[in-house]
């Protein structure tokens, strides 16, 4: 996510903060890199002229050019203007007064709109929100069944129609269920085209009519670019959305979209989606998504994914093995790597954390390594992940065999592993540690 950005705008800013000494000509060729970048990224012409003109008002001032450190309230300036770009505030649902909260999704096809419904299923009810999802999208064949199967993984009530049957009618039917089994949030998935046209728009506003949404959010690819915003213009001008979902956002290294979207369009963005996972939506936060683009990290964003990711139940028994006198086995570490695995790619980890940010494209993250290590201990049998200590020259060809890999491969994991037991046993030693989880590789 803004890979390409990030980079290029990292490296203007950085020459700003090697000097100790910044004048206007100095600040102006700066700034003339910046507009490069911004529209390499495909951010809209007129938001980058607007956004350029309130860095340089603010840059040239005289508090900046005789400041001790001139270049770090260069890039303080470029990061406030990001967020104010971003929305400055966090974006809110519009909870309805007397539940359900009706939100109607809406988007073409292709953006991922049944799939963004779901995961905001999933994430509504993992804040306690009981949600209900309704299918009216009845034009597509599969989204009716494809929401259905949502439904299910997710654990929620669904609603939906026969293909090619009245959306409205679908529609006022869920919202009456939805009242009778008093679920707090009732998501409707509406009908997706390939391109904006009348007959959708006039589908979708018969069903808001009977509906009358709390929300109305469009589902757009983020990497779509500037035609992501010609879209949103479009919806937004029928419908009078109230936010916006940008999908795809990690495959997006430009950018673009997120920064021109609501600077045209005027409507928040409200969330994100960064990978194909239920679990994979992001709250659109303007101040850590600006510290994502000049990677400062993101630790809130971290600690989030690890808390949707993290078996409490197993993550209890790991900590309990090795902070009670257990023992940390080879049956642990693999829990531990399936959980890490679960938050996303290492090298889209790494950058979250401040500092490693900046190192992390030439850092070592491959996840092919975390699927060998997997793949040797399942190689093993039970008692071995137990007991790695009989573990002979033979039983590790086999595992060798039965993995993929090589035996040097196997021994150097068993003993990395060794160490690993080291740290443990030394931790318990520590003073307090029992009092701090946080220290325990979950």
């Amino acid at each position: 996510m803004f890979d390409e950005l990030s980079g290029k705008l990292g490296s203007v800013l950085g020459r700003f903060r090697e000097r100790g000494l910044l004048t206007e000509p100095m600040i102006r060729d700066g700034l003339r890199e910046i507009r490069r970048v911004l529209l390499e990224a495909d951010v809209n012409y007129a938001v980058t002229r607007g956004f350029l003109d309130r860095v340089q008002e603010k840059a040239l001032g005289e508090a900046v050019l005789k400041a001790v450190s001139p270049g770090q309230q260069i890039v303080k300036i470029v990061r406030d203007e990001l967020v104010s770009l971003l929305g400055d505030e966090l974006p809110r649902i519009r909870w309805a007064g007397r539940p359900p909260t009706v939100i109607l999704v809406v988007g073409l096809q292709g953006s991922g709109k049944t799939t963004t419904a779901g995961k905001l299923a999933r994430r509504f009810k993992s804040e306690g929100r009981e949600p209900m999802l309704a299918a009216c999208d009845l034009q597509r064949p599969a989204a009716v069944e494809q929401l259905r199967t949502l439904a299910v993984r997710i654990g929620v009530d669904f609603h939906g129609g026969e293909p090619r049957g009245d959306p409205v009618e679908v529609a006022t039917d869920a919202v009456r269920l939805a009242r009778e089994r008093r679920k707090a949030v009732l998501l409707v998935d509406t009908a997706g085209r390939l391109q904006v046209d009348e007959p959708m728009m006039d589908e979708i506003r018969s069903i808001r009519a009977v509906l009358d949404p709390d929300e109305i959010l469009l589902v757009a690819d983020a990497m779509t670019g500037q035609e992501a915003v010609r879209i949103a213009e479009g919806f937004d001008r029928a419908l009078d959305l109230t936010g916006i979902i940008l999908t795809k956002m990690d495959g997006d290294a430009r950018g673009g979209a997120v920064l021109s979207i609501r600077g045209v369009v005027g409507k928040p963005i409200k969330f994100v989606g960064i990978g194909e996972g239920l679990d994979d939506l992001d709250r659109a936060d303007p101040q850590r998504l600006a510290d994502r683009i000049l990677q400062r990290g993101d630790v809130v964003g971290l600690v989030e994914r690890a808390q949707r990711a993290f078996n409490a139940e197993e993550a209890k028994k790991i900590e309990g093995r090795v902070l009670g006198g257990g023992r940390f086995t080879l049956e642990d570490f693999l829990a531990a790597i399936v959980q890490v695995r679960k938050m996303g790619p290492l090298s889209e980890l790494m950058k979250m954390i401040p500092g490693v940010a900046r190192l992390a494209p030439t850092t070592d993250a491959d996840p092919k390594r975390i699927k060998h290590v997997e793949a040797i201990i399942l190689s093993m049998t039970p008692d071995e992940r137990r007991q790695p200590e009989i573990l002979n020259g033979s039983r590790r060809a086999r595992i060798a065999r039965g993995s993929g890999r090589s035996i040097a491969e196997v021994n150097r994991l068993l003993k990395q592993f060794r160490e690993m037991q080291k740290v443990m046993k030394q931790m318990r030693g520590i003073r307090g540690v029992r009092r701090m989880p946080g220290l325990l590789p979950r």
